[in-house]
């Protein structure tokens, strides 16, 4: 899934890839698409658009794997939009942080206060 490419000179995509487990057990991916300007996503927000896109709005899980193969946490525009999507039990998400040490973490400890 991640195949990191450039589609042009100005645009490339899979840096970042990454699964949404949602709470009815289906997986939802995405990756990262990197623009010249603003106009890119994150690989974790396109896969919370895609699970939009299908009728689910509840995450259960996320995995985000990084250029270097390693695992790792949503950037805090990822962590913004799952908090604004299940503002009442956003605490719960589970993130896989480490996967080789089998790492997880919920994205309450990562985002224990909410500005809002």
């Amino acid at each position: 899934m991640q195949n990191d490419r450039k589609i042009s000179d100005y645009v490339e995509a899979g840096g970042v890839a990454a699964a949404i487990f949602s709470s009815t057990g289906k997986i939802y991916t995405g990756v990262c698409i990197d623009t010249c300007c603003t106009l890119g996503i994150c690989a974790e927000r396109n896969a919370v658009f895609n699970m939009i896109t299908n009728g689910e709005h509840e995450i259960a899980k996320v995995i985000a794997i990084m250029p270097d193969g390693r695992t790792g946490a949503p950037c805090g525009s990822c962590r913004e939009l799952m908090v604004q999507l299940m503002p009442d039990t956003y605490q719960s998400i589970e993130i896989m942080l480490d996967y080789d040490n089998r790492k997880t973490i919920t994205l309450g400890e990562l985002t224990p206060e909410w500005w809002i």
